[in-house]
């Protein structure tokens, strides 16, 4: 076990847990974990997994410190302004544990790198920023056979979760497709409120304590979403998708997460979509219209439309029979990408009058009814 200036009282009241004994305290000396991101989420993973003993942290980002992040991300202070992230969480952690060794990497994970990366470390935490490092993180980890802890925040909300290919569902199975690209607003575009980051943030670094000493169940199968307005937390559970191939390989994620689309093909999407605003307008004028909501199970628990059909993007066509084409259809998911595909194959099979929905339900929310949830 880490030896300490303050000697075996510094994790005195992690021992006193229950259930938390020397053998775990000695699994986190022994752990080698890997932070994706020294950024919001980061600055919370990174020195509770610090504090809590974690003898090794790969720390993996190619971002600098401006002073906009300070808000949120505690690790760093003004006088780290223009250093890079990397290295000015590696001087928090010496302050906060000097039994930690760090691994400092100065760059962005990519294809070429992480299967060779994740497999010097147990566990992987994924506090990244982006659609195609998350995906990455992913398929990596699935590959080299460990398990990855991720969370994502947008403004006044976040989630968490667990990847863990050998025991459970991964990301893919919650996120089979990513949203459209610029759909998302990032931290710049919309905000980010503070206490967010440290929540998520702090989720995440339990995951990983409770992945290495095995104390409690990890968030496997299961996702935990915290809205800082109303105060409250959900959690709701998902299911491996039967039909998703393995993963075997990694792919191109800039590309695979990049769905626009050129031009002739915008303005024939264009033609077929409809706005929230749209919608709503014919919505009170009494329009026939079959809402026809694309999203897994469990979104449809967070947020919906009223009088809207479910039908998850994979079983579509199973049911493709039973709806009548003559019909005006609105077919609508999270951020319009899977109500695109599904309005393809809908025109596919003669369904004229159909029409998406252009920025899915989180659309609806931003610009219609704030009053519907936004995950």
């Amino acid at each position: 076990m880490q030896s300490t200036p303050a000697g075996p009282n510094r994790y005195a009241r992690q021992l006193a847990l229950p259930g938390f004994g020397l053998a775990e305290q000695r699994a986190l000396a022994m752990a080698r974990v890997l932070v994706i991101g020294a950024g919001g989420l980061g600055s919370s993973v990174i020195p509770a997994l610090a504090a809590a003993g974690v003898g090794t942290i790969g720390i993996i980002d190619d971002d600098t410190v401006e002073l906009s992040n300070l808000h949120r991300q505690y690790i760093h202070g003004e006088a780290d302004v223009g250093a890079s992230k990397v290295a000015s969480a590696a001087g928090s952690v010496a302050a906060i544990s000097g039994g930690t060794a760090v691994v400092a990497l100065e760059q962005r994970l990519s294809s070429d790198s992480a299967l060779d990366l994740f497999s010097r470390f147990d566990l992987v935490v994924d506090g990244s920023d982006n659609f195609p490092t998350r995906y990455l993180a992913n398929d990596a980890a699935a590959i080299v056979g460990i398990p990855v802890v991720w969370g994502a925040v947008s403004q006044y909300a976040g989630q968490a979760g667990v990847a863990w290919a050998t025991r459970g569902p991964q990301y893919r199975d919650l996120f089979p497709t990513p949203p459209a690209a610029g759909s998302v607003l990032s931290c710049e575009q919309g905000g980010v409120f503070p206490t967010v980051v440290a929540v998520i943030g702090s989720i995440m670094a339990g995951e990983a304590i409770k992945i290495i000493t095995g104390v409690g169940s990890p968030l496997v199968g299961r996702i935990v979403t915290f809205d800082a307005l109303g105060g409250g937390f959900r959690e709701l559970a998902y299911d491996r998708d039967p039909t998703a191939p393995p993963i075997t390989e990694l792919i191109d994620y800039d590309a695979f997460c990049s769905v626009a689309p050129p031009r002739e093909e915008s303005e024939s999407i264009m033609a077929d979509s409809v706005s929230p605003t749209e919608l709503a307008a014919s919505i009170e004028r009494g329009d026939e219209l079959v809402l026809l909501d694309v999203r897994e199970p469990w979104e449809a628990e967070i947020a919906t439309l009223p009088g809207a059909m479910l039908v998850p993007l994979g079983s579509l066509e199973s049911v493709i029979d039973k709806l009548d084409p003559a019909e005006d259809f609105v077919v609508y998911c999270h951020h319009g990408v899977r109500s695109e595909s599904a309005l393809h194959f809908l025109q596919g099979h003669g369904f004229d009058h159909a029409k998406h929905l252009s920025g899915g339900i989180d659309a609806w929310s931003r610009d219609v009814d704030p009053a519907v949830a936004r995950y």
